[in-house]
């Protein structure tokens, strides 16, 4: 199982590091919660969708590339908490930038067979 969460994992920064935001917002189930830095707690995906939406609108955001490393995966059943470091080139109205955070991300196996974030935990990494 744990090359199920890797796959999904996998497919979830490519959508995320390449713009494909439908496929992006597909890896998530729909109750799932985000806490980021700097920002309020979102409590569902659609909430996340619409922060998402101000963020593109009023800051001018947008993902140029992701890439992950230092993964770990620990399986708890049909659930699994992956933590990584995480590398971002963005882009926004105050011009580009590359961030590194680190990243806490819980998957649930759904009754279909697929991983799904339920969870996601984004914070600065330590400098």
């Amino acid at each position: 199982m744990e090359d199920q969460v890797q796959e999904a994992h996998a497919r979830l920064m490519a959508a995320f590091g390449e713009g494909r935001l439908e496929d992006y917002f597909g890896c998530f189930a729909d109750d799932a919660t985000f806490v980021f830095h700097g920002e309020r707690w979102l409590g569902s995906l659609e909430e996340y969708r619409t922060e998402w939406g101000r963020w593109v609108t009023q800051d001018g955001f947008a993902v140029r590339s992701a890439e992950s490393g230092l993964m770990k995966i620990q399986m708890l059943g049909d659930a699994a908490v992956l933590t990584h470091a995480v590398t971002t080139r963005l882009h926004s109205n105050a011009g580009d930038e590359t961030v590194h955070e680190r990243e806490t991300i819980v998957f649930a196996k759904q009754p279909d067979g697929r991983w799904l974030v339920v969870h996601e935990h984004l914070s600065p990494q330590p400098t």
